[in-house]
Formats: structure tokens, C-alpha cells, sequence
């Protein structure tokens, strides 16, 4: 069929926005993926509702797809921006694809049957139920209507999982395991745990969404694909919110960190949804991926990845080495907040090549504790990068391990080789145990018959050893500074004991 042809059939009310129209389609094609290519034959009208598109450079991807197929021309529906972005016309123009406008009213579904009327019934009625989904979706359901509309539609039932393992929507029994499953496979869609795991949108894993399907759909991926991009779809626009809520979080965190004064701060806290007199704490993450040029710096990264720790409850702003969150108590405790958090980072574990560390403060009341909270948070954020990841709460900051923090890695591990080498190269060249001895014998305060049970060796082989750890390392360990110092250095070495 031609396109002309089509474009005469006056209850469609198609407009050509560009191309030829004397171009011929031998077949339809339903999509709302961002790249469609591979599951077209080539020769096809693609039919799209434009759920795929979110920025302009989406569309030159989107027409040079269709073009490498074999794509005959596009349709693109009214219903989710009300008109057809100049952007896309220019892509399909450039690739040589001529696009026709596809009015509000009418469906996909009337639209494949007039222009291929040898379709068979069962194509035509996938293509009723997908222009449903997508005009539900249009409309503004939610995900909780848009699981129940799939099922119901599709048989198709399932969740979508978070990465720190939540389940956003639907249902699964085991969200942790799928998420692990997301965060590991080497490419989506992945099979496991008895479900279809697809990726949604294009964001970053750590701080990514994955829907669950029930089931083995990897030979029906398309129909995968597309939730997903229904999915994506509601994921922005609970995004398009957020953003104006981090930014009033970073107004609250700029001012405080410039010493405003507190009854701006109270104001700013009341705009963030916290009253003076409710309990909160700081929280202050990166996600660090070494080795990476591209992608989101740690700091965004870790403001998205702790978001979805905390269910999306909170927001966060980008601070001073970190992003900064203040996170509502509210009945809670510190303790409670941090084993959240562990138990989520501990999920994203899993994820290669991502590190998440984060530090957290104490409770806090009012404008006077946010920036001793940031402050306070960031040094225990610091900890966790010392230690290659983790949650640190502000219990853990006020000992040597926050000094240790600020020290540079270069400078910690040049101090522990001077002090510890020739102990080192001495256990090397006689099989000893020098090193080991003397963590043991800091450990038992300096007492060498404690040193000696906990080595179960004689109290004269401690004395012995001590010597000799005396003699090779101008040391004396009976000396308070001396015994510091060797603390310190075992820290970065972390001998056996």
C-alpha cells in the first residue's frame, strides 16, 4: 500500500508532515521502544505514541534504527505530546523516512486495519491492547494501574524492582535476589529466579529500576520491552517532580554551609517538608566508579543511588564532595536509618565496578544542626571511601579512624612500609611471626603473659620477639608514642591475628 493511499481514507485524518508519499508499506508495526530495528523485517509503517522520547537527540537514534531496518515510513500518534516534535521530523526528513500524523482519536488498531486488511485478528487485537496500554499510560495511570491493566490485557504479571531490591510495583517474593540478578547480568534481558528481567530507561544501574516479568518471555522480548518503556515513561514523570524538590534541598544545604542565619534556615527546612522541632539526620553518599570516563560523576550518582535506598522518600543535593540528604526520623532511630541503608548498599554490592559509600550523622533538631550534620556526615562519608565502601555513622568517626580518613592513601601506606618493613622482610626470610606478635601484644595492652595465651606460645618467646621487633626497628615498645605509632601502621597492613 502507498502512503497516498492511506492518507485518502478521510475518517484516519492523516496529515504527511514530511517524505514521499508515493513511498509503499508492505506491514505495520506497533512501538513505542527507543530503538526498535531488530524486531522489524523491514518495509513497515512503525506506528509509535513517542513514549520514547524525552529529549530532542532521542529522535535521531529512534529514525536511524528505522532506517537501518528497512523501515518504510512513521506514524506518529497526538496523544501523549499533542503534536509531533519538529525534532523527529528533521531525523526521519535526514534519514529518508516519511512521517505522517496520526490523530488523538484515532487508534493504531483502526489505523493497521484499513491500511493492511489482510492482517490477521489475533495481530489486530495485539495491536488494540498495546495502543491501550500506551494511551492508559498517556492518560496518566500510575504503575499500580498499569500492572493491573497488563495483566489483564496481557496475562502478563510481575514487579519492578529497584536495585537496592524494593519492590516499586506488582509483586515478587524475593526482590533482593532479582535486583542482584539485574545488577549482574552482563546483558538485559536476563532470565533468572523464573522471571524475564528487563532494564528500564537508560539511566545508570545503581540507581536504575528493573522489571520483573513472571516467566520466560525472552522469545516475546519486545512485548518486555515495551512495558518497560511504559514504565520509563512514569519513571519521569515522578523525576520531573523531584527536581524541583532538590533544588530546594540544595538551597537549604548552600545556606547553611554560607552560615545563614536560623530563621532562613527554619524557613528553608519547612520548604524541605522538615519542622524545626522534628529529629533528623545527614546523610552524605557518593558512588564512585573508578576507572570510568563517562557517566554520572559520584556525586549524582550517590544522590540518585540513596534515594532509591530510602524508597524515594527523601532527596538529595549535591554538596561538598558528596550528595547531602536530611532524612526525617520520625519515630525512628539513627541505628534503624543505618541498618537501611546497609542492608540496600549491601544489595548494590553486587554491581561491578561501583562503589557506595556513605556516612551518616547523628540525630539533629532545627536550623542550628544542619551544617554540623553535613560537616559531621561528610566525615564519616570520607571513612567509608577509606575503607573501599560501606555505611559509617557518626559513632564511628570520633576515634583514630577519622584521622586516618583525612590522611591521604599515599601518605598512610608510605608511613606503614617504613615502620614495618624490616619486621616484614624479616617473617619473610625466616618464616617468623613478628608482625602478628606484635598486633597481639597491642591488642593485650603491652601484657606479655596475655600475649603469650593468646599465641599459645611460652611468655619467653613473647619477651624474645618483642626484642627482636625492638632491635630491627629502633622502637622501643614500652614507650607510649612508640606503641601509637605501631597501632597506626598495623592499621593500613591489616596482619592476621
Amino acid at each position: 500500500m502507498r502512503i497516498s493511499d492511506l492518507l485518502a481514507i478521510g475518517e484516519l485524518r492523516l496529515t504527511l508532515l514530511t517524505g514521499d508519499p508515493h513511498r509503499e508499506f508492505g506491514a505495520v508495526h506497533i512501538t513505542d521502544l527507543p530503538e526498535p530495528g531488530r524486531y522489524l523485517s523491514g518495509g513497515e509503517l512503525v506506528l509509535t505514541g513517542l513514549m520514547w522520547r524525552h529529549a530532542p537527540g532521542d529522535s535521531a537514534r529512534f529514525a536511524s534504527a528505522l532506517a537501518r531496518a528497512g523501515a518504510a515510513a512513521v506514524g506518529a500518534g497526538l496523544a501523549r505530546l499533542g503534536h509531533v516534535p519538529a525534532d523527529l521530523v528533521a531525523a526521519c526528513e535526514a534519514a529518508g523516512l516519511p512521517v505522517v500524523e496520526v490523530p488523538t482519536e484515532v487508534s493504531f488498531g483502526r489505523v493497521a486495519e484499513l491500511a493492511a486488511p489482510g492482517l490477521s485478528a489475533d495481530a489486530r487485537d495485539a495491536l488494540g491492547r498495546h495502543r491501550r496500554l500506551v494511551a492508559a499510560i498517556a492518560e496518566g495511570a500510575g504503575l499500580r494501574e498499569l500492572f493491573e491493566l497488563t495483566a489483564a490485557e496481557l496475562g502478563v504479571t510481575g514487579a519492578v524492582i529497584s536495585a537496592a531490591g524494593e519492590v516499586v510495583a506488582g509483586s515478587a517474593p524475593d526482590p533482593a535476589a532479582l535486583a542482584r540478578a539485574y545488577l549482574t547480568a552482563p546483558r538485559l534481558p536476563a532470565y533468572a529466579h523464573g522471571r524475564t528481567i528487563f532494564g528500564v530507561g537508560r539511566g545508570h544501574r545503581a540507581a536504575g529500576w528493573a522489571l520483573a516479568c513472571d516467566g520466560d518471555l525472552l522469545g516475546r522480548a519486545d512485548l518486555g520491552h515495551e512495558l518497560a518503556a511504559c514504565v520509563a515513561l512514569e519513571r519521569g514523570r515522578m523525576e520531573e517532580g523531584r527536581r524541583v524538590e532538590r533544588r530546594l534541598a540544595g538551597q537549604l544545604v548552600g545556606a547553611a554551609l554560607a552560615g545563614a542565619d536560623p530563621s532562613e534556615l527554619n524557613a528553608r527546612l519547612r520548604t524541605c517538608g522538615l519542622d524545626a522541632a522534628e529529629p533528623y539526620a545527614v546523610v552524605n553518599v557518593t558512588a564512585a566508579r573508578p576507572g570510568a570516563t563517562r557517566g554520572p560523576d559520584p556525586v549524582t550518582l550517590g544522590g540518585r543511588v540513596v534515594e532509591e535506598l530510602l524508597s524515594r522518600e527523601i532527596v538529595a543535593a549535591d554538596g561538598p564532595g558528596g550528595a547531602v540528604a536530611l532524612v526525617p526520623l520520625r519515630g525512628a532511630t539513627v541505628g534503624r536509618l543505618a541498618a537501611r541503608l546497609r542492608a540496600g548498599a549491601g544489595v548494590l554490592s553486587a554491581l561491578p565496578g561501583t562503589r557506595v559509600c556513605c556516612g551518616l550523622s547523628g540525630a539533629l533538631t532545627g536550623a542550628a544542626g544542619v551544617k554540623g550534620g553535613i560537616e559531621e556526615s561528610g566525615h564519616a562519608r570520607r571513612l567509608a571511601e577509606a575503607r573501599g565502601g560501606g555505611v559509617v555513622t557518626s559513632d564511628e568517626i570520633y576515634t583514630h579512624a577519622l584521622l586516618l580518613a583525612t590522611v591521604p592513601g599515599d601518605v598512610r601506606r608510605s608511613f606503614s612500609s617504613r615502620l614495618l618493613s624490616p619486621l616484614l622482610d624479616y617473617d619473610r626470610r625466616h618464616q617468623s611471626e613478628l608482625v602478628r606478635t606484635l598486633g597481639v601484644f597491642l591488642d593485650c595492652a603491652g601484657s606479655w603473659n596475655a600475649c603469650a595465651e593468646r599465641l599459645h606460645v611460652h611468655v619467653n618467646t613473647v619477651r624474645y620477639r618483642v626484642r627482636r621487633i625492638e632491635e630491627l626497628t629502633g622502637r622501643n615498645l614500652s614507650a607510649m608514642a612508640d606503641r601509637v605509632d605501631f597501632f597506626l601502621a598495623l592499621r593500613d597492613t591489616a596482619p592476621p591475628t
